[in-house]
Order: C-alpha cells, then sequence, then structure tokens
C-alpha cells in the first residue's frame, strides 16, 4: 500500500511577466481551503490523501489548475464550490468530475 493513497497537487505559480498564473486566482487560498475540507472529512493522513502546493505545472492559460495522482487527472476550478465537487466525488467517490477536467 502506498503512503498515500492520492496527491492533490495545486499549482501556486506567481509570473514575473505579469502573465496568466495561477497565483492570481488566488491558488494558495484554495489549497488551504481543499486541504481543510480533506482533513475535516477524515481523508487526511497515511492511506488517505495528501494535498500540496506545486510550482508552475505548465498549463498556465488552463488555470488555475490542479493534478491528482495516481491518477494523473487535471482540473481547473473557479472556486470552492468546484473544489467541494472535486472532494466529494473524485477523492471520496473514486468519480472524476468531467465538467471540470482538463484534456490529457
Amino acid at each position: 500500500m502506498p503512503y498515500y493513497r492520492q496527491h492533490v497537487f495545486f499549482c501556486i505559480n506567481q509570473r514575473e511577466d505579469g502573465g496568466k498564473c495561477c497565483a492570481q486566482s488566488h491558488a494558495s487560498t484554495m489549497r488551504d481551503y481543499l486541504k481543510r475540507r480533506v482533513q475535516d472529512s477524515g481523508l487526511a493522513g497515511p492511506g488517505g490523501v495528501r494535498v500540496n502546493i506545486a510550482g508552475c505545472l505548465g498549463r498556465c492559460a488552463e488555470g488555475p489548475v490542479i493534478v491528482i495522482y495516481p491518477e494523473a487527472v487535471w482540473y481547473t476550478y473557479a472556486g470552492t464550490q468546484d473544489l467541494e465537487e472535486i472532494l466529494n466525488e473524485h477523492l471520496q467517490a473514486g468519480r472524476w468530475v468531467e465538467r471540470l477536467r482538463l484534456a490529457d
């Protein structure tokens, strides 16, 4: 069994050139929100879900973005309602949220 069942990586990159980036969409705040919700739901910790920050994930134009491993599913989100849907559907029920999913 892996140490964590799933890793959620939030891009929180801030571009120096002022171009579109995840930081402009309050990615750090959104990461803190989902991390707290994962903890509240009892999913956090060994054998469960880990929510991490990441530097640039290279999909700035599609952002803000997260990627969930080991499934390698990429999502965009607009706010906490989208993150709640990802939590409930993907992380808890194991169903991908197609309306938020980015193409591979």
